[in-house]
């Protein structure tokens, strides 16, 4: 089965309506989970998209989604252990020329360790690093 990392961006972009990216995100989803696709997320990125969600659209929207995550087949949630910690706190102090959030290294170290090259994103901190971002493939 093919693999593609969700990153907060696109989990808020499909669930707030009132977001730039609401349309194109819908698009990408249909698109993505019709070519087989499984997502792969983390629960760094879920702490993210939770809070996000709580404060643009409410308690509601948020625990909907937090729901939908916990019952879906086609989400893998990767717990961020002790040692992705420490491989991410490294990437970040390394790129000090970069505005890499510390949730964004831990995606890049999850995403290295499986061999996962492409995100649901529109954040181009993935491409900085060397990830394809599926996002904007439709706009």
């Amino acid at each position: 089965m093919k693999q593609i990392f969700v990153d907060t961006n696109a989990w808020i972009a499909l669930n707030n309506r009132k977001d730039q990216w609401h349309c194109l995100s819908i698009k990408m989803n249909k698109e993505l989970l019709l070519k087989g696709y499984r997502y792969i997320t983390t629960n760094f990125v879920l702490d993210e998209t939770y809070t996000c969600l709580l404060m643009k659209v409410g308690h509601f929207t948020a625990v909907n989604f937090g729901e939908g995550i916990r019952s879906s087949r086609l989400i893998h949630v990767v717990p961020i252990t002790v040692d992705i910690e420490e491989e991410a706190w490294k990437l970040f102090k390394q790129y000090t020329d970069k505005h890499f959030s510390f949730t964004d290294c831990t995606s890049f170290i999850v995403m290295r360790r499986l061999a996962l090259t492409k995100a649901f994103t529109n954040d181009h901190h993935f491409e900085q690093i060397g990830f394809t971002i599926d996002f904007s493939l439709l706009g």
